[in-house]
């Protein structure tokens, strides 16, 4: 019975040590190990070895070195070792226990290396985005996703192959016949490497890009682009995430163009009523012969049109009463807007300008500004675009042009011989 009591306490106390030895190693190599290494790089000029600290890499491989010690410990602490744990016919606790410690532990190793190498990726990754400029058009995020899926596969099939005591061959030549299920298992995976291959190639989407699609809700800026997923940050500061094989198969707006060009559209009319539309009388013609913007093209107008009208006139018997070209108020309008626009300092002198007249309707002349701002910056967009409107509202009745406006509860009161406040008006 002493013997007995005696070797179960030899065992206990060896176990008790082989934990001891693990936590102090674990503790050395978490405090002193990792500490060492902190201080080495942030000594360094280079970056690099910064970011490999934070993703936790050394932190992580450091733990490994306990389960190694309890791998190679047990068979000493248990009194087993592997020539006679093989040879063994019969399975006893001892065994079980020296079998069952091994095999978790080496368990442990192979997916700690598995997480430390999934994070040395992430690393990589944000070394590549800090030290190549055109890391956001060409970003290797999916591309690391993919190695660390592969990663953790390769893993799995260590751990199991390692838990059954059998070679992982004997499992690879199994997956043959689960070829149809790991496709409908991977399916999105698999979507999304050959979309985020596509989209790279093709320069579709970069991060920082304003992209809109209207059937994902997204209409904001592009913040990451990942293997599965690309994470859109609204303008009302949600964020919209969107399986990344939609780009390939739904359509969606870039706005990158515009921002590289340097320039953004204005593209807004005015409704100007047509009752208001009437030839210029003479003392109109001299009034705004008069303003800066409109003297060189009234200089120029007047003169075609006397002449012309002079050859038409030559030309008819004297009886008969010419038709005469004369000027519009509508028309020097546009022509007024124009020389304002072009010479704006805001607008962009290299893209299309225009001021044109669309199709009248019940709801009046639309005038329509085309023309594209050189600030790209959205409130000082709308700023500038407001702005124009502003000026073209104010100044319509200097060419005795009424907007188009549908009547409002001010206006019925007064038809109605109201005040636009509600008091009768005066007789």
């Amino acid at each position: 019975m002493n013997g007995f009591t005696d070797h179960w306490w030899g065992l206990a106390s060896a176990l008790a040590l082989l934990a001891l030895a693990a936590w102090i190693a674990d503790w050395l190599t978490t405090r002193i190990f990792r500490g060492t290494v902190r201080r080495i790089a942030q000594r360094t000029r280079s970056t690099w070895d910064d970011r490999i600290i934070e993703r936790k890499v050394f932190a992580r491989i450091a733990h490994t070195v306990p389960a190694a010690i309890i791998y190679y410990g047990i068979s000493p602490a248990l009194g087993v070792t592997p020539a006679e744990a093989a040879q063994a016919t019969d399975f006893s606790a001892i065994l079980i226990a020296w079998t069952l410690v091994r095999r978790v532990a080496a368990s442990f190793i192979v997916i700690t290396l598995a997480v430390a190498f999934s994070s040395f990726l992430n690393a990589v990754n944000d070394i590549y985005n800090e030290t190549y400029p055109f890391a956001k058009s060409r970003p290797i995020k999916g591309y690391l996703q993919v190695v660390s899926l592969l990663a953790y596969i390769t893993a799995v099939v260590v751990v199991v192959s390692i838990l059954a005591e059998k070679s992982p061959v004997v499992f690879l030549s199994g997956l043959g016949a689960l070829t149809a299920v790991l496709m409908l298992v991977f399916r999105d995976t698999i979507l999304s490497l050959v979309a985020s291959i596509q989209i790279m190639s093709n320069d579709m989407i970069r991060i920082g890009d304003w992209i809109e699609m209207p059937q994902a809700n997204a209409d904001g800026d592009v913040i990451d682009i990942a293997l599965h997923t690309v994470k859109v940050q609204n303008w009302d500061k949600t964020i919209t995430t969107i399986p990344t094989h939609r780009f390939i198969g739904d359509s969606f707006k870039n706005w990158r163009g515009m921002t590289e060009s340097g320039a953004r559209r204005i593209k807004r009319a005015i409704r100007i009523d047509m009752t208001s539309v009437h030839f210029l009388s003479d003392e109109e013609v001299e009034r705004l012969s008069r303003l800066e913007l409109l003297r060189d093209y009234m200089r120029r107008k007047r003169a075609e049109i006397e002449e012309y009208n002079r050859r038409k006139a030559e030309g008819l018997e004297p009886d008969v009463v010419p038709e005469v070209r004369r000027l519009t108020n509508l028309g020097t309008f546009r022509a007024y807007l124009t020389e304002y626009l072009r010479t704006h300092p805001q607008t962009h002198k290299e893209m299309t300008l225009l001021v044109r007249q669309l199709p009248p309707g019940p709801d009046g002349i639309p005038i329509e500004i085309y023309c594209f701002s050189n600030d790209t910056d959205w409130g000082r967009y709308e700023a500038f675009q407001a702005d124009i409107f502003d000026h073209v509202i104010a100044v319509l009745p200097e060419f005795g042009l009424r907007p188009f406006q549908e009547p409002t509860g001010a206006d019925w009161r007064e038809a109605g011989g109201l005040h636009p406040s509600g008091a009768p008006s005066a007789p």
